[in-house]
């Protein structure tokens, strides 16, 4: 009786908390389909229509000559092609950290450690001051080549490759002739798939997911990602928020087109999750057994 007493116990906290995460996120989900009163008079998980649905989507990319496409358009290219870079350089050099015996290279695991753990929004100062002497404020530069920086890919390609991957196998390679490069195409990268998958879904959620840094250095709303174009569209548009300079009227802040904006922002994420999924379960088990 005790035992189901806590269990019992237990399964209340889990629905609790489950229902605390769950419960925000059917309500933005069927926001959409509800028009402006029915956000606030209907129930908060009631649906509305398919057709709302499409209304506030015409509503959405009709906003300031379809600057919503451009948003995404923006996040797309700015998160890809960091994400990209990312995987050329990171992969390779964990490989190196891995298996490389040169100078200096205890002194860049720790280097790469502490730039790891420091907290992005402390680096934007410096590389802020860094992309105007070098006069790339305001252009695509200024924010592709800082989300390339991704010192956490370099530590997930370091752990794998040395705990995934056993020396012999290089070994074996190297007296069939191979050389570095030989050894690293033909046979460490094509073992490190999931390694792969790791870093590429964690590099592309950072990008996606990054305000500060495009917000600091991008002047033109058209220049926006996604991220810092929602939040302009919520703080400072009086047809998304009558607070500021507009009624006065608090309903316009629940706009179904906001909310239907904020969903169609995670449809990347999502799709980068499901199609990396397989992946990303191997890569995150596959350094816990060695060989």
């Amino acid at each position: 009786m005790k035992r189901r007493v806590l269990r019992g116990i237990r399964l209340v906290i889990l629905l609790a908390f489950a229902a605390f995460f769950v419960v925000p996120l059917l309500w933005l989900i069927l926001a959409p389909t509800k028009s402006d009163a029915d956000i606030v008079t209907a129930g908060p998980l009631s649906f509305g229509s398919f057709h709302q649905i499409a209304l506030a989507w015409r509503h959405l990319d009709a906003f300031s000559h379809h600057i919503f496409r451009t948003w995404i358009s923006n996040s797309l290219l700015y998160a890809g092609s960091a994400t990209l870079i990312v995987l050329v350089t990171a992969i390779p050099a964990g490989y190196g950290l891995a298996f490389g015996t040169f100078p200096g290279r205890k002194v860049v695991l720790t280097l790469t450690l502490v730039a790891m753990v420091m907290p992005s929004a402390a680096l934007v100062l410096p590389i802020f001051l860094e992309l105007n002497a070098m006069h790339l404020i305001g252009s695509v530069l200024s924010v592709i080549l800082p989300f390339a920086f991704f010192p956490f890919g370099v530590y997930l390609a370091y752990m794998y490759y040395g705990t995934a991957l056993p020396p012999e196998l290089l070994e074996a390679a190297r007296v069939d002739g191979c050389g570095e490069f030989s050894a690293f195409f033909r046979i460490a990268l094509p073992l490190a798939k999931p390694v792969v998958a790791l870093v590429f879904f964690f590099s592309f959620v950072a990008d996606w997911n990054n305000f500060f840094l495009p917000y600091t250095v991008l002047a033109k709303s058209d220049q926006y990602p996604i991220q810092v174009g929602l939040s302009n569209l919520l703080s400072s548009t009086p047809s998304f928020n009558p607070a500021v300079g507009g009624g006065g009227q608090q309903v316009g802040i629940f706009r179904p087109e906001l909310a239907l904006a904020t969903l169609l922002a995670v449809v990347p994420i999502a799709v980068v999750f499901m199609v990396s999924q397989r992946a990303l379960v191997r890569g995150l088990v596959g350094g816990a057994v060695k060989g």
